[in-house]
């Protein structure tokens, strides 16, 4: 009689679906560190410092930018060190810097302060978290990664919701303190307890495919390096995309109350419009998940690309009601979109031998692009009293990398091959593939 195979969820089962859990626990802890954690903290900072919003608006530049540089080290120490280890470590650094937050008497403590969490919060929690997945699946890496990112958003959501009464009772200074003991218990237990590395650490492969018969070689991780993969042209069609969501994401984000409030909507309106972008980019995160699976990522790219354009060009027009409503779907759907194409294809087309060190230059590029974009949408609009110039200036920009991917040719997915091959340097898109799959199942690369 044959052995039943036990339920993905059972201990004995695949550890990956419970992977998928904990990296989304992991990324909706980021949400201290990201724009909607940090926004409610801006207005009781200025009060209590007696500084402007512009040095305020300066220092989370400069913060986010010093955050960004550091990436790319993070992302060397996943491959180095593990997910489990560095997440603790993570962990106990931006709980660390949240609770230090809760001290700063100067505008050069908050500089410091916003180093720590973006670079902590918004970009090495996240990298790690969405690396993690990638490491556990193979075939259906779309999938778990679209659902990883849509349970993150939401908890990312929820912050501001959570930490607004907390402010309100207890001020700022205590808000900023319970937050980093919520980092600490949470995260650093999640990463030593819950979280490993890779399948192979439990006798197991990528997606819960079978292992070979006793006495098989079991195939080894391979991928390109980090130099490897950043003399790809791909590699930085993806990147550039990515960047570009976030910067004119960001920008429309951050001036939101100011944008939709000039075209009539009230406050409450304009604040409101995150709903629609949530809900949208969680459907989005969902959809793009199950297709990146099946279609080439081309099409998530330029579509990506081509509702960001919309939202850019919406915005100068948009109007109370049902258009506002259009507005925050377009805008949320986009930045999602991009996030899962990236988290996903990196993997597929190049490897995951050193996947952390090639998603962390990623992740530095996006997280110094959403400081750029506050910025420059801002300076337009003292300048002209508008946001419309720099909204349809700036939908040219989504519009080139669409036509961009649209017209590249992709590479063969990285299958491995010999370690000559392996060393081999990139090549021309259209040229003769790093490795080739053949007939063979993709998951014969990797563990």
């Amino acid at each position: 009689m044959s052995r039943a195979r036990p339920s993905a969820l059972s201990p004995q089962g695949f550890y990956g679906w419970h992977m998928v859990g904990f990296s989304a626990l992991a990324l909706a802890m980021t949400g201290p560190g990201q724009t909607v954690g940090i926004s409610l903290f801006i207005d009781p900072l200025i009060e209590e410092l007696g500084v402007s919003r512009s040095a305020i608006a300066t220092s989370y530049l400069l913060g986010t930018l010093a955050g960004a540089i550091a990436l790319p080290w993070i992302g060397r120490a996943l491959d180095r060190y593990g997910v489990r280890r560095t997440m603790a470590v993570i962990g106990f650094v931006f709980g660390a810097v949240l609770i230090a937050l809760s001290f700063v008497s100067s505008i050069v403590g908050l500089s410091a302060g916003f180093v720590g969490v973006r670079m902590a919060g918004q970009g090495a929690l996240g990298l790690t978290a969405t690396t993690a997945i990638a490491l556990w699946f193979d075939r259906r890496r779309g999938m778990a990664i679209g659902l990883v990112s849509a349970i993150g958003a939401v908890g990312i959501s929820a912050t501001p919701i959570l930490i607004e009464g907390v402010i309100g009772q207890h001020g700022w200074r205590a808000a900023w303190a319970i937050e980093g003991v919520v980092v600490w218990l949470i995260v650093i237990p999640l990463a030593i307890f819950a979280i490993r590395d890779r399948p192979a650490q439990l006798g197991q492969r990528a997606d819960g495919v079978p292992l070979p018969p006793e006495g098989t070689e079991h195939p080894i991780e391979v991928g390109l390096t980090r130099g490897e993969v950043v003399r790809h042209p791909y590699f930085w069609l993806l990147a550039s995309a990515v960047a570009v969501s976030g910067m004119l994401g960001t920008a429309v984000a951050f001036n939101q109350i100011s944008l939709l409030t000039a075209r009539g909507l009230t406050v409450t309106q304009a604040a409101a419009n995150f709903i629609p972008q949530t809900l949208a980019g969680l459907a989005a995160t969902l959809a793009t998940g199950y297709l990146i699976d099946r279609f080439a990522p081309r099409w998530m790219t330029a579509g990506s690309m081509l509702v960001l354009a919309a939202a850019l060009l919406w915005g100068p027009i948009v109007q109370p009601g049902f258009s506002a409503v259009l507005f925050g779907v377009l805008l949320g759907a986009s930045g999602n979109m991009i996030r899962t194409v990236e988290a996903a294809t990196m993997p597929h087309y190049f490897g995951t031998r050193h996947l952390g060190s090639i998603r962390g230059v990623v992740s530095s590029i996006a997280v110094g692009g959403t400081a750029a974009g506050p910025l420059a949408f801002a300076a337009v609009y003292d300048r002209v009293g508008s946001y419309s110039p720099v909204m349809v200036a700036s939908a040219a920009v989504p519009l080139a990398i669409a036509v961009w991917a649209l017209v590249a040719r992709e590479p063969t997915p990285f299958a491995g091959g010999s370690q000559e091959q392996q060393r081999m340097p990139p090549i021309a898109v259209g040229d003769p593939p790093y490795g080739t799959i053949g007939g063979a199942d993709r998951s014969e690369g990797r563990e």
